[in-house]
């Protein structure tokens, strides 16, 4: 089937999907988990096949990667969907006018979501719950690096569709090309919204290409300040699991503002970040607090572009600041408006920063790591919003709907 009768075909499959009722959905997503562990071995085997084509030294490697560990979590997290209330349906607003007409503003699915991606697997699977449970259908676009993670995973979603006599359309993979791309970011009158996941050059790719609505993504340029009142044990703990839980997501450490009155205390805040390889790009007074003190190998004078940088990987920059101000102008000059962070007991600074910093997620004395979907509760995430137009923040269900008026009246007309 060409790309145009996809489309097509996905389309329609959307409109069966807006029908069904929310407990044969919940049944599904069920059913989807459960097939997803029991079939493991063969989507590891295939994940192996993608994992061989790149390097493990490459930051994509660790999001390409599949293990049973994993595809658990990509199963309990399918079922904290399925255990969710459905949005669809719900009254946002009801009025009864002086004419007698009543009108209720309820929430309808967006209709055909497309996604495209990059080596990130996990995400077939998330968006695909997500849309089922949100009465869409999805046309999914990844990338050539986990083609045989895609094709497994879809054959899966197709197994599963097709018992609860779905059609296979409702979950769409795209083929991994170019061509592709270009006729989805073209699919006006098919796709209702298109959001991309990944690397910056993609998500500033769809967005200047893109002739259908587009809910950006963007990239994770990641700030924590050190303030001078922060409680180092805390501070330590929390720019440690920052970087260092998983240096290839999006809401990892990138750049860590140091009050200078607290200078003396960088040599026990970093010796976690050591203990992992950490590599640190340190201006002059930070450099200086950590000459000899931090492994020279993995210390390195910062230049201006380690600033603003999405790192991805062990290395992270070190702005030393005089004050709070100082550190909401570094932000506000070099955030992605994805998530950012201060460590500090003085209350004051806590409602001024969470106050005053422009981002999706805003963070007091707890790691940038909890912004996702399933740590907010939302079962599941369809990307991280970084614009305030409809969505931002991690989406899930409420994101992916829209709303419709219905007015129901008894012969009313207008007469002027």
């Amino acid at each position: 089937m060409d790309l145009q009768a996809s489309f097509q075909a996905t389309q329609t499959a959307s409109r069966t999907l807006a029908l069904l009722a929310p407990e044969k959905v919940d049944a599904l997503l069920l059913d989807l988990a459960a097939t997803a562990v029991a079939k493991t071995p063969f989507l590891l085997s295939e994940n192996a096949k993608d994992l061989a084509r790149m390097s493990p030294d490459d930051p994509r490697y660790d999001r390409l990667l599949l293990t049973i560990a994993r595809l658990k979590s990509i199963a309990r997290d399918i079922e904290s969907v399925a255990a969710l209330p459905s949005p669809l349906g719900s009254v946002l607003l009801e009025k009864d006018m002086p004419n007698g007409l009543q009108i209720s503003k309820v929430r309808v699915p967006l209709g055909v979501v497309g996604i495209i991606y990059e080596a990130r697997p996990n995400v077939t699977f998330d968006v695909v719950a997500l849309c089922l449970k949100t009465g869409n259908a999805c046309l999914l676009k990844g990338g050539s690096d986990a083609s045989f993670s895609n094709q497994a995973i879809i054959s899966v979603v197709h197994e599963v569709l097709c018992r609860h006599n779905l059609l296979p359309y409702c979950a769409t993979l795209l083929p991994p090309d170019r061509q592709a791309t270009e006729a989805l970011l073209q699919a006006v009158g098919y796709v209702d919204v298109l959001i991309p996941r990944g690397s910056q050059s993609l998500i500033e790719y769809v967005r200047q290409n893109a002739r259908v609505p587009v809910i950006e993504t963007g990239a994770g340029i990641v700030h924590t300040y050190f303030d001078e009142t922060a409680d180092l044990a805390k501070g330590r703990a929390i720019i440690a699991n920052a970087k260092t839980r998983r240096v290839s997501v999006c809401n990892s450490l990138d750049c860590l503002l140091l009050h200078e009155a607290r200078l003396i205390d960088l040599p026990a805040l970093a010796a976690p970040l050591a203990e992992a390889g950490v590599t640190l790009y340190a201006d002059e007074p930070a450099y200086a607090a950590l000459r000899g003190l931090y492994p020279s190998q993995l210390l390195q004078p910062a230049a201006p572009e380690h600033f603003g940088t999405e790192f991805l990987s062990l290395r992270m920059a070190i702005k030393t600041v005089a004050d709070l101000d100082e550190a909401l102008t570094h932000i506000a000059a070099h955030s992605s408006k994805h998530s950012e962070a201060i460590v500090s007991e003085d209350a004051g600074h806590i409602e001024l920063f969470l106050n005053s910093v422009d981002a999706a997620a805003v963070y007091a004395n707890a790691s940038t790591a909890f912004t996702d979907g399933g740590q907010f509760g939302l079962g599941a995430e369809i990307g991280i919003s970084t614009q305030k137009l409809h969505a931002r923040g991690p989406m899930g269900l409420e994101e992916l709907t829209s709303y419709k008026w219905l007015v129901r009246g008894n012969g009313q007309v207008r007469a002027s």
